[in-house]
């Protein structure tokens, strides 16, 4: 069928050709009547399009209105998932959970490209491996051999955290499209050449700034009369894929619980509790070979983590491989039990109650290209963008927590580095951002060069607060300012929008600008603006926690060993799929 889709859209530069050269191919306009695809009329394109590429590992999720939140008793008296009927768009989502040589495989690329000039990138990456560890349980096995030993290959990766997934879905949407390009004949394979800043990526191809020398043909053909000859491909050409990015929190319950199967002419014949029909976790298809059998993998009771000796019924200690179990009826594999999984959404205990009924979601932070003075969008970078806020800040913390505790030579290094941040906030001031991460960039040295026993936590502050890396645009938030007069939003950040900001506060009649107004966090609770969601029950769980309604949370930079993800990918245009004249 790929192979099929690929013909279909253009597989050959020479097909694009001839394709763009014949006026009467694409059609005339309905507007103005002029034909597409003609030199003499201005040139203006139409290719070809049948519909979206599926990805690889992807499968289409058919949209629709469901009943999202609680379908089973509220156990833990939360009351964080109260009904609420929602409009989830089509999307597509991965198979199964991302695995451990997945993982791997993105470790070797930025190993590859990064490994010598900015290690730091690829020690970012790296899952975390000790949270395995238990003071009473002997889990060290896993610690050393859970990730990277080949009997886990197909197993789901954890220890990552949610930025982690965030950074990998980005990496993957450009190695697909760098996949597809070189497919289709407009680039060349080079991996010798992907050096630092010198790799494909989606974005930069687009906005003109990728390597010349690396093309296989110069592109499309230009029919504009002072055209350059040949174009580069544009999204509006059909041929790159969207991102790859994690699901909403209502895409992943919604096909989790994949009502599709229980669904006719408009109606919901019977609701589920589970994925799988029935309010049993084990196989009751009596006509079955596998009846009787536990359908996921969780906790079955207390102690009870995968059966009897010679009928391990969930054969599984911990994760078992990611194909493991039936999927679902939309045929998503491990949509309950194995590992819980990261989604978008920013948690707030009310979401359900002031969520909107379409395309439901919390976490938007509008942002936009960042533009040079000539209105042109500004150099992809050529360096690392470090978050100097928040590495002064940990600095500070922990000169704090190793008061009275620290060599000399510890203490030297904090000044030294106090030095360096003071002088890169002075350059901020002044907008001289290069300057700035020039300074960020030799204070790691500093660190890397010391031989202090602080200087290995020290390192990992900087790791961790890397937001941006070499090869990648620049984006900042949208200002109030430009949004004047608009009237569906006025703000870059609306995490907290209507639940957490002054005005749900009881303090709204104070203009106070003092964070945590109604999560006080690390005080009266442990929710922020950072705290992200995850679903699903995972090995370590009872049978509570698979049900596709419930929710936990946790700080985005942290991560657990019962905790991986999925990708998902937003569906352009029909929500019925590629069917016959459905675009």
């Amino acid at each position: 069928m790929q192979k099929l889709q690929s013909f279909l859209l253009l597989s050959s530069v020479a097909l694009f050709s001839v394709a763009v050269l014949s006026s009467c191919s694409g059609g005339g306009s309905g507007a103005t009547g002029w034909a597409y695809n003609d030199s003499e009329n201005g040139g203006f394109q139409k290719l070809p399009y049948i519909g979206q590429e599926t990805g690889p590992g992807l499968v289409f999720v058919q949209g629709g209105t469901f009943t999202m939140g609680q379908v089973e008793d509220d156990l833990t008296g939360s009351w964080d998932n109260i009904p609420r009927r929602v409009t989830v768009s089509s999307f597509y989502m991965d198979e199964a959970e991302v695995t451990n040589y997945y993982w791997l495989e993105y470790l070797f690329w930025l190993n590859r490209v990064y490994g010598e000039g900015y290690p730091e990138i690829v020690d970012r990456a790296k899952p975390d491996t000790l949270v395995w560890r238990d003071p009473r349980a002997y889990n060290e096995p896993f610690v050393n051999y859970y990730l990277r030993h080949p009997a886990y290959r197909d197993y789901p990766v954890v220890g990552v955290s949610w930025l982690q997934a965030n950074d990998f879905c980005k990496w993957r949407t450009d190695r697909v499209n760098e996949q597809i390009m070189v497919r289709e004949g407009f680039l060349v394979h080079n991996p010798t050449g992907q050096v630092d800043d010198s790799y494909f990526s989606t974005e930069t191809y687009l906005d003109g700034q990728y390597d010349e020398a690396a093309k296989a043909a110069d592109g499309i053909k230009d029919l504009r009369p002072n055209g350059v000859g040949y174009r580069n491909v544009g999204m509006s050409d059909g041929i790159l894929l969207p991102d790859y990015r994690l699901p909403t929190e209502a895409e992943w319950e919604y096909a989790a619980l994949s009502l599709i199967g229980n669904s006719g002419e408009e109606l919901i014949t019977s609701r589920r509790t589970y994925p799988w029909d029935g309010h049993y976790v084990r196989n009751d298809d009596s006509r079955g070979k596998f009846y009787g059998e536990i359908n996921a993998n969780f906790v079955r009771g207390k102690g009870d983590y995968m059966g009897v000796a010679g009928a391990l019924n969930d054969n599984a200690d911990v994760t078992a491989p990611v194909y493991s179990y039936a999927p679902n009826d939309y045929g998503l594999y491990n949509m309950a039990g194995n590992v819980s999984e990261w989604v978008m959404d920013v948690y707030r205990p009310g979401t359900m109650q002031d969520a909107q009924e379409f395309r439901p979601f919390r976490g938007n932070v509008f942002s936009t290209k960042l533009l040079n003075s000539e209105g042109n969008v500004t150099d992809k970078l050529d360096f690392v963008e470090y978050d100097i806020a928040a590495i002064e800040e940990r600095l500070t913390e922990y000169e704090e927590e190793t008061a009275g505790r620290l060599t000399n030579e510890g203490q030297n290094l904090i000044d030294n580095l106090k030095s360096k941040i003071e002088s890169a906030n002075e350059d901020m001031d002044v907008s001289r951002f290069e300057e700035a991460m020039m300074k960020m960039d030799e204070a790691l040295d500093l660190v890397e060069e010391s031989e202090a026993p602080c200087a290995f936590d020290l390192r990992k502050t900087w790791t961790r607060n890397i937001l941006n890396t070499p090869g990648q645009m620049r984006y900042r938030d949208v200002t109030v300012e430009e949004n004047l007069g608009r009237r569906n939003y006025s703000k870059a950040d609306n995490i907290d929008y209507l639940d957490g900001d002054l005005e749900s506060s009881i303090y709204f009649d104070q203009r106070d600008d003092s964070d945590d107004l109604v999560y006080d966090y690390a005080e009266t609770s442990l929710i922020n603006d950072n705290v992200r969601v995850y679903k699903g029950g995972s090995w370590n769980d009872r049978v509570y926690w698979i049900i596709p309604g419930t929710r936990r949370f946790l700080e985005e930079d942290q991560s657990a060993s019962t905790i991986g993800f999925r990708c998902a990918m937003t569906r352009m245009g029909s929500p019925r799929g590629n069917a016959m004249g459905s675009n």
